[in-house]
């Protein structure tokens, strides 16, 4: 029996960045806000953390409303038209819906329709999976443009009185639209996961304990050194290999751009990456705080407003978070 010839979809070579948005919380909360319930201080978080501040949202401001905010600016920021972006995938662990997802909604809200739209929960490493994903898929044909959104209202899942990571969370949305380009603009994504270590950060409890009674409502909590000892040494490792995988050096880089968890964590990040002076180094958490899968795509914006002539150079990025789980890529700024 003769086998059918099978059409297998394929699509250009190259992928790339062309445009970025942001929306952060509408509120901007303070340390001594905070520091009441966890019997700390300002002084204290700051040496920690580095945080001066954070943005949160107000009660009637959802995820999903700081995602459309963002897509939309980045949707005109690249210049493409909305009806072509065929893929919507967004980077979240805060929607309070189990379904439908968050980019179904964003997909109709900016005028994608009728786009694929799905969720990831990869946490703080979300972003960088997701770019990873958007890359793929436009290099198979599989989409011509994808919107790729980092989305977080952790405001909803803390606790303000739990000392681990309450004074660390902050909402936003940060987003990026990709589609084909002339010259590489995305790197292999070096991703991947610890399992073993599941424990370390992630909810205390379970919807269906709460429902049965057994455990109040679900919130974030970790194990502060834990993380801090995993982040500072084996995600170091795993910015390396994105580099090698990437075929540059550190010295080729105008930008590093990692997870906003503890500013500590970065600068240990920068001293075992030596990072020369000339790269700029994301630092948005000391005003907005940790946002999860928000936070790469958060600091992008923002460093690219603060620094508009990195802007065609290479940056670093770097997810990793609950789970556990990492990713890393070099890209191409727009």
């Amino acid at each position: 029996m003769t086998r059918p010839t099978l059409n297998q979809s394929q699509g250009p070579a190259f992928t790339r960045i062309l445009g970025m948005g942001a929306a952060r919380g509408d509120l901007s909360v303070p340390n001594d806000d905070l520091v009441g319930p966890i019997n700390s201080s300002d002084e204290w978080i700051r040496q920690r953390t580095g945080i001066i501040e954070r943005k949160r949202a107000s009660q009637d401001v959802l995820a999903v409303d700081l995602a459309t905010d963002a897509a939309r600016e980045a949707i005109e920021a690249s210049g493409v038209d909305p009806a072509e972006v065929d893929a919507v995938i967004i980077a979240t662990i805060s929607n309070i819906q189990q379904t439908p997802s968050m980019a179904a909604v964003v997909a109709d809200r900016v005028g994608a329709n009728p786009a694929a739209a799905y969720d990831v929960n990869a946490a703080c490493a979300g972003y960088p999976y997701a770019i990873a994903q958007a890359d793929s898929l436009i290099r198979t044909g599989v989409a011509k443009y994808a919107l790729v959104i980092g989305a977080e209202k952790l405001s909803d899942v803390v606790d303000p009185e739990d000392r681990s990571i309450s004074f660390l969370l902050g909402d936003g949305a940060g987003a990026a639209l990709i589609g084909p380009s002339d010259f590489p603009g995305i790197s292999p994504t070096v991703w991947g996961s610890d399992g073993s270590k599941a424990g370390a950060v992630g909810m205390n409890a379970t919807l269906q304990e709460y429902r049965r009674g057994e455990a109040p409502w679900p919130t974030l909590r970790q194990e502060g050194q834990t993380v801090f000892r995993w982040a500072v040494w084996d995600m170091a490792k795993v910015a390396k290999e994105a580099l090698e995988k990437a075929g540059v050096t550190a010295d080729q880089l105008s930008a590093f751009i990692p997870h906003q968890a503890n500013m500590r964590i970065i600068d240990e990040f920068a001293k075992q990456l030596r990072l020369p002076e000339s790269v700029v180094i994301a630092r948005d958490i000391a005003t907005t705080g940790n946002t999860s899968a928000a936070s790469i795509p958060l600091a992008t914006h923002r460093l690219l407003q603060e620094h508009p002539e990195v802007s065609g150079g290479l940056a670093l990025q770097i997810g990793f978070g609950a789970g556990l789980v990492f990713a890393a890529q070099v890209v191409v700024l727009p």
